[in-house]
């Protein structure tokens, strides 16, 4: 997908030519269909569309949301999302989970190049299709009244890449769609499955387990299928404005209980909980009243209260995220601590210590899990043909009985599987690029800022 974006940017720039004549194209786009009542500002590109910090108050991404609300995302994203959780928790060592990160850095760094400017040659090639904002117009170009700004990249592949190329990179876009798409609900599942179905059923068999994670991912799917009119509406129908503000709503709390977690060791389960619970009702409160009034357009704005509306939702995430900390604190500091037996390794101020720690909670439900396992596997009968094929459509394993571990076996395993020492050369590599990472950054925001 990389190679072939590189790609379409080499036909995109061909037909504009320079970056210089690019600049001074797109600030000229203007649709021909435009009606006597509609705002110019409607219709007319932004004047700071070529600068990453934008005015505080008038803009549409303001610098301090963008410097400090996407902040607080990111870090909900990158730190504690479970699809990037479940990832790094599965390199083989520290110095293989710093550098997938790191090179999830390189890549994030190309979309400015791949996807933005691309969409931005789109406007100039179709504006017309892209730029319009008279509903009935947009509504026969793609379907949504709202806009049609969503459809800038793939008419580009569509119309500017050869025979073969186009379909492969259609194809590559849609398995990549696909891939995020089964991580995501493998990730959903998985929490569903192990921190609420087995508090309700803690004696559930592994078989039961698959079972439920299998039945909820369809839900989610029925669900999703089901919200996507509300996504092509929202948010005047772009879909990045419609990611970013879900998360400002959703993510904050999370983000907040995260990072007091581990800097802040005084922080306990009820401080987390309630933080939590209050923190994702008043995100909840914004969203439910933004989807209920509808987001609106430039031409046709939504009636929303500004009271509520009114805070751009990177403004809002940094308040909500203000609010849950307090809440999280406050709350903690009104009940008991946890000891610090039960946190060694687990915070920031008690990283380095090599004490045994105490679980706060057993789960219960795993001993009865394997009770069952292993009475599986002393009963074990060759399974009938039909039997066979159902394990094998549901993706069910055939139970084997295998060799139990001594002691010092599953001690050995268990420290290799917590060990997060690097070899030296690595980490001095890893680190470094983290650094270089950040430099290019930098400049980055400083050229386009």
């Amino acid at each position: 997908m990389v190679v072939g974006s590189f790609i379409l940017l080499g036909f995109a720039f061909h037909k504009v030519g320079d970056y210089d004549l690019f600049v001074k194209k797109y600030m000229e786009a203007i649709p021909s269909v435009i009606n006597s009542n509609i705002s110019e500002r409607c219709y007319t590109p932004r004047p700071d569309a070529f600068h990453i910090f934008r005015d505080p108050i008038t803009g549409d991404l303001p610098w301090p949301g963008l410097i400090f609300g996407l902040t607080i995302l990111a870090t909900w994203y990158w730190c504690t999302d479970q699809v990037i959780v479940q990832r790094c928790l599965s390199a083989k060592s520290m110095s293989h989970v710093k550098a997938g990160c790191i090179l999830c850095g390189y890549l994030k760094l190309l979309p400015m190049f791949l996807m933005v400017f691309p969409g931005m040659i789109s406007r100039i090639l179709y504006t017309d299709v892209v730029a319009c904002v008279v509903p009935e117009e947009c509504q026969k170009h793609c379907g949504a009244s709202v806009g049609c700004s969503n459809i800038a990249y793939p008419k580009m592949v569509v119309d500017l890449m050869p025979n073969g190329l186009r379909g492969l990179m259609l194809s590559v876009m849609l398995a990549s769609l696909m891939s995020s798409l089964t991580s995501i609900f493998n990730s959903a599942s998985t929490l569903f499955t192990m921190d609420i179905y087995t508090k309700i059923r803690r004696s559930a068999s592994e078989r039961e387990l698959m079972l439920a994670g299998r039945l909820f991912m369809l839900l989610l799917i029925g669900v999703s299928i089901a919200w996507i009119p509300i996504v092509q509406s929202a948010q005047s129908g772009q879909l990045f404005d419609y990611i970013q503000s879900i998360t400002s709503y959703l993510g904050p709390p999370i983000a907040a209980v995260f990072l007091l977690a581990i800097f802040c060791k005084r922080v306990n389960e009820p401080g987390a909980f309630y933080g939590l619970l209050i923190g994702l009702f008043i995100g909840l409160s914004r969203m439910i009243t933004e989807f209920a009034f509808g987001t609106g357009s430039c031409v046709n704005p939504s009636n929303c209260p500004k009271i509520i509306c009114g805070v751009h939702y990177l403004y809002f995430a940094l308040l909500l995220f203000g609010i849950s900390c307090l809440l999280v604190v406050g709350i903690s500091l009104m009940t008991k601590p946890i000891e610090d037996k039960h946190l060694y390794r687990l915070c920031w101020s008690l990283r380095n210590r090599t004490e045994e720690r105490e679980d706060l909670e057993a789960d219960d439900w795993t001993d009865e899990v394997a009770s069952q396992d292993m009475n599986i596997d002393e009963n074990h009968e060759e399974p009938s043909g039909c039997r066979k094929a159902y394990n094998w459509f549901c993706g069910f394993e055939e139970k084997r009985n295998t060799p139990k571990l001594s002691a010092e076996e599953q001690a050995e395993l268990q420290k290799k599987l917590t060990d997060t020492s690097e070899n030296p050369m690595w980490r001095n590599v890893v680190n470094a690029n983290a650094v270089i990472l950040l430099t290019v950054a930098v400049f980055f925001h400083g050229f386009f800022g």
